[in-house]
């Protein structure tokens, strides 16, 4: 989950996200046919699909969420690694659809176990690469990287700071229980899909910005050259996707510096800032994510915002436990109030990423 940081990462910008607890469990064991068998305790019935047979599109339709754990299956073959038949088995509590990097967990999970059982030494940059690999090319989402570098490095108490041109990573102190506070997630339930044109529309235009601007990338834009930016790109539009962008990465940046000096209540109005960014620049924002900020606003969050790639999805605010509590109530009722589905709350702590169970 992205504390903040948002539509940063394929703009080689600044990104903080954290592991939750909530995971995908990948159980993997070698068969005698170069097949690739795949059960989920979240669906109906199993998916088999040739090893030679596996290539970007071989699953669609029904068998489309299987794409994710095919494609880390056909990211390590094609960088070399030999693979038997695999029997693959998963269980996931991460909510689906609802921004919280549900496919980064499944791809990262089984990744690490099929390159367990190969014996397959992976680093963690390795790992990452490879569940980036299933994503952008077997899957066909254009995503950054962020989720699965979170899902791989996530570090229990303390949320990351990533610098997605170098992909380093440094991790920040952010331990709720021992401040007295809590991170309430909304699950608006109104769907979160990436494989569509309209995150695709965003990464274009941010390109597109960069390219009129004359740097790689619009990480390379200071504020203190918004200004500038603003009369030299040529639409509104554009104007308004780059300085989310730009105006984004300060704001993370700034965060950073708020957290290395243990000031968490006062990361609170850079999240309700990226908020508005989100929605008024970026426009990835949707009704129901935005009246659940403005009830744990209302409730007395310290900030409040959307998270992950938009469309739909979670909000997230950063309160006191017993506000979190009343929120959680308000926000059911408000959601009731204005015909929209009804929520799904819960708080979060930072977890660890990948790795190997029992």
């Amino acid at each position: 989950m992205n504390l903040i940081g948002e539509h940063t990462d394929y703009n080689d910008g600044f990104c903080m996200p954290l592991a939750i607890p909530q995971g995908c469990d990948a159980t993997v064991s070698a068969v005698d046919d170069p097949v690739l068998e795949i059960v989920s305790a979240q669906r109906d019935r199993p998916v088999e699909v040739e090893l030679a047979r596996l290539k970007p599109g071989a699953l669609s339709g029904e068998d489309a969420w299987a794409a994710y754990v095919a494609g880390s299956i056909w990211a390590l073959i094609e960088r070399g690694h030999e693979l038997p038949g695999l029997s693959v088995t998963i269980d996931s509590d991460v909510p689906v659809g609802a921004g919280l990097s549900s496919s980064a967990a499944l791809q990262c999970a089984v990744a690490a176990a099929a390159a367990d059982l190969a014996g397959v030494h992976l680093s963690r940059e390795e790992l990452v690469a490879v569940a980036r690999q299933s994503e952008n090319d077997f899957v066909g989402a254009p995503t950054g990287g962020l989720d699965q570098l979170a899902s791989v490095f996530g570090d229990a108490g303390h949320v990351l700071l990533c610098d997605m041109r170098s992909l380093s990573v440094e991790s920040l102190p952010f331990d709720l229980d021992a401040l007295g506070l809590t991170l309430l997630v909304v699950d608006s339930k109104a769907p979160h899909q990436l494989v569509d044109g309209a995150y695709a529309e965003r990464r274009a235009s941010c390109e597109e910005a960069a390219r009129q601007l004359g740097v790689r990338a619009l990480r390379d834009v200071g504020l203190d050259d918004l200004e500038a930016a603003m009369v030299t790109l040529d639409s509104e539009v554009l104007r308004k996707r780059a300085r989310h962008v730009i105006t984004e990465n300060d704001r993370t940046l700034a965060a950073a510096e708020l957290l290395r000096a243990g000031q968490v209540p006062a990361v609170g109005p850079l999240l309700t800032a990226s908020h508005v960014s989100l929605r008024d620049d970026f426009e990835v924002s949707v009704p129901e994510v935005d009246l659940a900020v403005e009830v744990l606003l209302a409730f007395g969050a310290y900030g409040a915002r959307i998270t992950g790639g938009g469309f739909g999805g979670c909000a997230i605010g950063l309160l006191e436990p017993a506000q979190a509590r009343a929120a959680a109530i308000g926000v059911e009722g408000a959601f009731a109030g204005r015909g929209y589905a009804t929520p799904a709350s819960f708080t979060v702590t930072p977890a660890r990423g990948t790795h190997r169970l029992g």
